[in-house]
Order: structure tokens, then C-alpha cells, then sequence
């Protein structure tokens, strides 16, 4: 299983990476540390280069995360997925019909546990969870859940990404252009 045909998603911090990903076979980018006056033509040149862009809501500089906030990256920007820690941010992305990936940060037990608690609750399309280095982890996530797990952090290698992909996960979103570059050679 992968996310619509891809088992990398690629995630752009900086803009000349958008830029060397228009020119690759990855259709699906995560777009993170943006400035909220870049977006429109980065939703634009991603348009005209048929990527679909998954924008992580908390980290737009210049846009509060709050619920109109999605809703203007919803109507306005109109990305094929808002990614969010915040379940407010992707009960809205629901509403407007855009993919709803919540992200969990699993520090500790309880972080875990309060994972399962605010999936339950908020059912998102995907939960993107972090650190990916952790494949007993993604296992028994898979094995408890029955949302697609996206992963990513502290992947830095390929075989870490085929690690976690092995245990569970349908993705890696991972900024290391490196593993980009593998899985489309």
C-alpha cells in the first residue's frame, strides 16, 4: 500500500526544492515552513506541473492556526490535503473535502495513548506520526488502527525508510533529497 501510488512524499522546506521537485515523477509534495505571501504561486506553479500539494497548517508563517485559517488554505489555496496536529484544523479540512492528515508527535506513552484517543475522535483520512525511526511502534499503530499511517522524522536513510515502510507505513515524508532521489531512480 502506498499514498496514491507514491511511498515517498517529498517535504519542501525550502523553495529550491519545490522547484527541483516540479521536474520529478512525484505527484503528492508536503509543503512545510512556508510564508503565507508564497503560497499562491507555489499552489500555482504546483498546478500548472500537476503536483498536488499536502500544506502542514502550523508551520505557514504569517497564518494563525485556527479553523478560518484552514478554511482560507481550504477555499482559497485549495491543496489536495491539509496535514495539522490540531484536531480543530482537521475536522474543518473534513468539511471543506480536502484530505485530513493529523500529525502526532509520539514522545513518550502517553503521547501514544492520546494518539489513539484523538484518532478515535477526529478521523482523519491519515495520521502522519513522528519520529519515524520507530517501526515496533508503526507496527502496533497499524495493527490497532484502521487509519493509513504516513511517518516521517529522523529518517535519514534509505534503509530506515524501507524499515518503516515495512512495519506499517503506507509513507515517509521526509526533506532528505537523498531518499527522494532513491525511490525514483
Amino acid at each position: 500500500m502506498s499514498f496514491f501510488g507514491q511511498s515517498i512524499l517529498p517535504a519542501v522546506r525550502k523553495m529550491k526544492d519545490f522547484e527541483l521537485l516540479l521536474g520529478t515523477p512525484y505527484t503528492y509534495l508536503v509543503l512545510l515552513d512556508t510564508h503565507i505571501s508564497q503560497l499562491g504561486s507555489v499552489a500555482n506553479a504546483a498546478k500548472q506541473h500537476n503536483k498536488q500539494l499536502l500544506v502542514h497548517a502550523d508551520l505557514i508563517h504569517g497564518l494563525k492556526n485556527d479553523e478560518p485559517a484552514v478554511d482560507f488554505l481550504c477555499q482559497t489555496i485549495r491543496p489536495a490535503g491539509i496535514i495539522s496536529t490540531r484536531s480543530s484544523a482537521i475536522m474543518t479540512a473534513k468539511k471543506h473535502k480536502v484530505l485530513a492528515v493529523q500529525r502526532h508527535f509520539l514522545l513518550d506513552s502517553t503521547a501514544l495513548e492520546m494518539t489513539y484517543k484523538i484518532t478515535e475522535k477526529t478521523q482523519p483520512d491519515f495520521i502522519e506520526v513522528l519520529p519515524g525511526v520507530m517501526p515496533h511502534i508503526i507496527a502496533e499503530l497499524k495493527e490497532t488502527l484502521s487509519i493509513p499511517i504516513l511517518t516521517g522524522g529522523l529518517i535519514r536513510s534509505v534503509e530506515e525508510a524501507d524499515r518503516a515502510l515495512a512495519a506499517g507505513a503506507i509513507a515517509i515524508t521526509t526533506s532528505k533529497r537523498d531518499i527522494w532521489k532513491h525511490y525514483i531512480s
